[in-house]
């Protein structure tokens, strides 16, 4: 429950489906704790690509990436705590960092806004500082990062220059005409204010990741040898503890053996 904030009654009966099909797959005789897990995030962001093979140094970007925006979803407690991270690619995306809400939000607070867009912040500063240079692996960042802001200033008003004012425009999807009822000189100013807090957040995501650099290293790393950790994972390694766990190799070793040794016998 604590993991389905905001889902519907049907995504919950979606889960449920998608979870009794992945437990009768493996012969199971009742849905487990994984097999939820796993559907909640099918439903959520669409099906793991595990078969998909990547170059080591896409996989060491995608890595880094992650780990940025893990690194910050726990170090930010304004934000919403830290549920797993991964680098198995799922729907459109190459690997993704979830948060989990504890409660169901129906307002934003500038608190958890500003802690948001640090966080989608984080993983282009990580793979660029990592990888010497940056990728198109951000495009979703780089899409919401910028909206958030357009709303804190047009709609919100979270701007200390603009005022308790919406700039928001009606609906006008009928019309070939934008409805915007301010000047040039207002929407130069809210340009600028969207780009204040664009700055202000990559600049904040940046200095918090280059004082806890190690730990983004730790989580990368991680991340290339297990491919998914969740959050008590990520705070092990935040601690310098070892994890402790088999390896994704040793795992695929191990399930070799007990293949074999059923055929043999």
């Amino acid at each position: 429950a604590r993991g389905t904030p905001g889902f519907s009654g049907a995504d919950l009966a979606a889960i449920m489906n998608e979870a009794a099909i992945a437990a009768t797959l493996q012969n199971k005789d009742f849905i487990e704790h994984d097999d939820l897990e796993e559907a909640r995030d099918k439903v959520k962001f669409g099906r793991a690509k595990k078969s998909r093979v990547r170059e080591a140094d896409d996989n060491r970007l995608t890595a880094y990436h992650e780990a940025g925006h893990a690194i910050l979803q726990v170090v930010l407690t304004d934000g919403d705590p830290l549920h797993k991270v991964t680098i198995i690619p799922r729907g459109q995306a190459g690997g993704a960092t979830f948060s989990i809400p504890e409660k169901d939000r129906m307002g934003y607070g500038i608190k958890w806004l500003k802690a948001t867009l640090r966080v989608a912040c984080g993983g282009r500063i990580a793979e660029h500082k990592a990888m010497g240079g940056s990728s198109s692996g951000a495009v979703s960042d780089t899409a919401r990062v910028p909206q958030i802001a357009h709303t804190m200033v047009e709609q919100w008003g979270m701007s200390d220059r603009l005022g308790f004012v919406s700039y928001a425009g009606a609906d006008t999807r009928e019309s070939f005409i934008p409805d915007r009822g301010y000047s040039e000189d207002t929407a130069r100013l809210i340009d600028e204010e969207v780009r204040k807090i664009v700055d202000e957040a990559y600049r904040d995501a940046e200095s918090v990741l280059t004082q806890h650099w190690d730990k983004v290293v730790a989580v990368a790393e991680a991340l290339l040898k297990y491919e998914t950790l969740d959050a008590q994972d990520v705070f092990k390694l935040m601690r310098g503890e070892p994890l402790g766990k088999p390896t994704v190799s040793e795992m695929l070793a191990a399930e070799t053996r007990r293949a074999a040794s059923a055929k043999a016998a």
